[in-house]
């Protein structure tokens, strides 16, 4: 049993007044005093519990487990709920009777005729063939605030959107039924995904393969802006639990060739760095995913894009770079590039430090994997090695001077031979001179 052997007043308040709260959606309690929550909170086993409830179960009776699982925790901090206790207080707002106009404030919540509209909109969704219009109604309501996103969830409106993303799965060669899905990712753009316990309904929309391909077809064959709304929502699963395998099995190349494609837009910079954010997030996950990266042209768009492309840009595309490097047919790219080397040469200590950092990574996977003639020669003189010199000098210890180190005791006999080889370093590093 989970009920409290000394039950506190406001638990005898919710028995007493059990008829009247009979309509609160179960969600909305508390699995301990069965009450509408007024300060929900999340403990470590995801459970949502009333603040003071859980708090009286872990510190005044000791308990060490989760009262609804009965997991054992060792954690027993909380975390507020804040989408959860808004989604409460919209339910409220909705479910209150009609404030006479004496009571009636401007602090009031969103007009209820919106929400009035948006049943109406979502019953329209649901059986007329013009959809378009009302989807970008819905946008429009939705943008209105957080209240009205989680409103469109509690009415059902992720199963309607569901389904008209991926009904061109079917009807692909449908121009309606394509607009329709576009406009329907523009809606889901605006919903909280890793956010309490209905950004996780979200989340599971988005988690179904269906989906996935559907957004994947919209990304290949859909409009700039429909284009910009779906990588949007990629890249707010970044944010989330997300299983990327999802992307990497089912679409693979055509659908890393589509961000690519979105990551070399010079118009969009926010489409931009949204597709990298979500290359880099991807590629990640498994190296099955950075097979499939290169195979979609992956190393030569990225190298092409780097001379032109800001700080914010150029450390994402270098980390790419890198990530695509740690394997084997990557650094064969990297190297096949004509502007490979010379690229990420004229970036070292010319942008940031952590660009910096990654180019010395970049170089260290090269010359350990790959240590021929031509790079290790492209290396000095592109000024690779100049500037590796440079930073051997920078004073204190790390790990990026220890892998610089390491290619100079490695290689430091090849590039002596060149006049411009500093002679102190050879000493350093105990090279000795071919006459």
């Amino acid at each position: 049993m989970l009920l409290m052997s000394n039950p506190s007043p406001t638990m005898e308040m919710g028995r007493s007044n059990l008829d009247s709260e009979r309509e609160f959606p179960q969600d909305f309690r508390c699995p301990i005093s069965m009450e509408l929550m007024k300060e929900p909170v999340i403990i470590s086993t995801g459970v949502t519990y009333e603040r003071k409830n859980i708090e009286k179960w872990f510190f005044s009776y000791k308990k060490k487990t989760c009262p609804a699982t009965m997991q054992n925790i060792e954690n027993f901090g909380v975390t507020p709920n804040h989408t959860l206790k808004r989604l409460i207080l919209v339910w409220q707002n909705s479910h209150s009777p009609s404030p006479s106009p004496s009571s009636s404030s401007s602090s009031s919540p969103l007009p209820s005729y919106k929400r009035d509209e948006m049943v109406s909109l979502l019953k329209t969704l649901s059986s007329s063939p013009f959809k378009v219009n009302s989807l970008k109604k819905l946008r429009e309501i939705i943008e209105l605030g957080d209240e009205m996103k989680l409103d469109f969830i509690i009415l059902g409106g992720l199963d309607v959107l569901f389904q008209l993303i991926v009904q061109i799965l079917s009807d692909c060669s449908d121009f309606m039924v394509f607009r329709a899905c576009e406009e329907a990712l523009g809606v889901l753009q605006h919903l909280p995904i890793s956010e309490g316990d209905y950004g996780i309904k979200v989340l599971e929309v988005l988690s179904k393969p269906e989906c996935m391909k559907s957004m994947s077809i919209i990304l290949q064959r859909g409009s700039k802006d429909a284009r910009v709304y779906t990588i949007t929502i990629l890249k707010k699963l970044t944010q989330a639990d997300f299983n990327w395998n999802v992307v990497v099995n089912e679409e693979g190349i055509g659908m890393f060739k589509s961000m690519l494609e979105l990551a070399s837009d010079e118009i969009s910079m926010k489409a931009s760095s949204s597709a990298l954010q979500v290359l880099i997030k991807i590629l990640d996950s498994s190296k099955k995913s950075r097979s499939r990266a290169i195979e979609a042209g992956a190393m030569c768009t990225l190298i092409e894009l780097l001379p032109d492309s800001n700080r914010s840009k150029c450390e994402k595309i270098l980390h790419i770079i890198k990530l695509l490097c740690e394997c084997a047919d990557g650094r064969v790219a990297f190297i096949e590039h004509r502007l490979g080397i010379g690229a990420v040469s004229k970036i070292l200590f010319n942008v940031s430090e952590l660009a910096s950092k990654i180019c010395v990574k970049i170089f260290s996977l090269i010359c350990c994997f790959h240590p021929t003639e031509k790079v290790l020669e492209e290396m000095m003189m592109y000024g690779a090695v100049k500037k590796l010199v440079v930073l051997l000098h920078m004073s204190g210890p790390s790990s990026i001077k220890n892998k610089v180190l390491d290619m100079f005791k490695k290689h430091g006999n090849s590039w002596s031979r060149y006049p411009c080889f500093p002679s102190e370093l050879k000493e350093y590093l105990c090279i000795h001179s071919r006459h």
